[in-house]
């Protein structure tokens, strides 16, 4: 062995060495540097992270607005462009969606997002793409919730690899699975078959199939992310550790009805009702902060280093159910409003990502009734911005974004917001917004 080739085997040696120090500092427990600082497929062309960078507002997103979700309703190419003008004008830079093949959007989403940067080098916005994962017979007769429903799966995956193939401009990450293991969903699964699916995606970055900066992560409730023991088990140790960041869900709107001892308080009665609303969802706010911590502590736990960023939280303007006025009157557009005021202060002092459910309301959820589900858009269907946005509308942030579907950014009522507990007075909105005009 000569000496040059001695020395360059030194060097590489060297250099691996090297790697494996840092890939150490990174991902080991007790390590103070954050994951982003670790993976440049973090980094965007610009040099800046996409994910707990405030200059990236994310959003969920679905271009659906009608009673039932069928392809031939699927919203066209020049309706996506005008949803995405006006989430592009309230800042937002990430959006998540939930399928990749069942319906035509999610392509017709990523094209729009690229016609629009070709017309506009200064618009800027990516995708986080969901694969809708679930069991066999999910949402049939005959549900089998210990087998999935493989030939569903693997279409979903396979379209995100070429969705991400074909857009990498766009696509920045894939999501496996929507709240796909946790108990109480029709389609949930065991985390042995989400972790199946990440290690394929992991494995077609690694041979090329799709872009190696994509990451990859899988968006779930709390509970199911380690949250609560129930949960806990190997295969979800081993998928927090094989996902590059946790998408954790937390919705303390929905635990007004199934755990909801925070919502009303006594001490409260005699206050005004803008009070009453502002203590409530100060408390419903702080009942889902442990939720967060929980996820991260089972991370702690199991000596995983990962940032845990916020896959989905939102409150709903109406409900004609339990949580409407005649059930736990948590739905209101002035709970949402003070709701979203709350979650973005938290996500941008902390430096989160957090996909806020949602950018327009989908009356398909709710099989086009007022239920809640239907009701979770900062906007209504036809384009109206609901309160929590009514400062951008007073500034003029939506000026001449309008459509052929006459959209239009007039302040809509707030409902009864702000009755705590049963509704005492369907005029209580007087209270809280006197007679504001847009």
């Amino acid at each position: 062995m000569n000496k040059r080739t001695s020395s360059k085997k030194n060097i590489v040696l060297l250099l691996s060495v090297l790697l494996t120090a840092l890939l150490s500092s990174c991902f080991l427990a007790g390590s103070e540097r954050s994951a982003s600082d670790c993976w440049p497929n973090y980094t965007l062309d610009n040099g800046q992270k996409l994910l707990g960078n405030n200059n990236y507002p994310a959003i969920s997103y679905s271009g659906d607005r009608t009673s039932a979700r069928t392809v031939e309703n699927s919203p066209s190419m020049e309706f996506i462009k005008e949803d995405l003008k006006i989430l592009s004008a309230m800042g937002v830079k990430l959006l998540r969606t939930y399928n990749t093949v069942e319906f035509p959007q999610t392509e017709r989403i990523l094209k729009a997002v690229r016609e629009l940067r070709q017309a506009d080098p200064d618009f800027e916005m990516y995708v986080m793409l969901g694969a809708w994962i679930q069991c066999k017979n999910a949402f049939k007769e005959g549900t089998d919730h210990s087998v999935e429903d493989l030939e569903w799966n693997k279409n979903e995956i396979e379209g995100g690899i070429k969705l991400a193939s074909e857009y990498p401009d766009v696509v920045k990450i894939i999501a496996v699975g929507n709240e796909a293991m946790v108990d109480w969903q029709a389609h949930f699964v065991s985390p042995a078959v989400i972790l199946k699916w990440v290690n394929y995606l992991k494995e077609a970055r690694t041979t090329g199939r799709m872009p190696a900066k994509t990451l990859v992560t899988t968006s779930d409730n709390w509970a199911a992310l380690g949250g609560q023991e129930k949960y806990h088990n190997e295969d979800l140790v081993e998928l927090l550790r094989q996902i590059d960041f946790v998408s954790a869900h937390i919705y303390a709107f929905h635990d007004t009805v199934y755990d909801g001892a925070f919502w009303v308080s006594a001490k409260d009665a005699d206050l005004p009702k803008a009070q009453q609303a502002a203590n409530a969802i100060t408390r419903a706010f702080e009942h889902q902060l442990p939720q967060y911590e929980l996820v991260k502590a089972y991370l702690k736990q199991n000596g995983i280093k990962k940032e845990v960023h916020i896959g989905e939280t939102g409150w709903a303007s109406l409900d004609n159910s339990q949580y409407g006025d005649a059930g736990a009157c948590t739905a209101s557009e002035y709970n949402a409003k003070l709701f979203y005021d709350a979650i973005q202060k938290w996500t941008t002092e902390n430096n989160l990502t957090c996909f806020y459910f949602e950018a327009f309301d989908e009356p398909w959820k709710s099989n086009g009734t007022e239920g809640s589900e239907g009701h979770f858009g900062l906007f209504t269907v036809d384009g109206k911005a609901k309160s929590a946005l009514w400062d951008m509308v007073d500034a003029g942030t939506f000026k001449g974004l309008t459509s052929r579907r006459q959209r239009h950014y007039q302040n809509p009522w707030w409902r009864c917001g702000g009755c705590i507990g049963k509704a005492e007075s369907p005029n209580c909105q007087e209270e809280l917004t006197g007679n504001r005009n847009p």
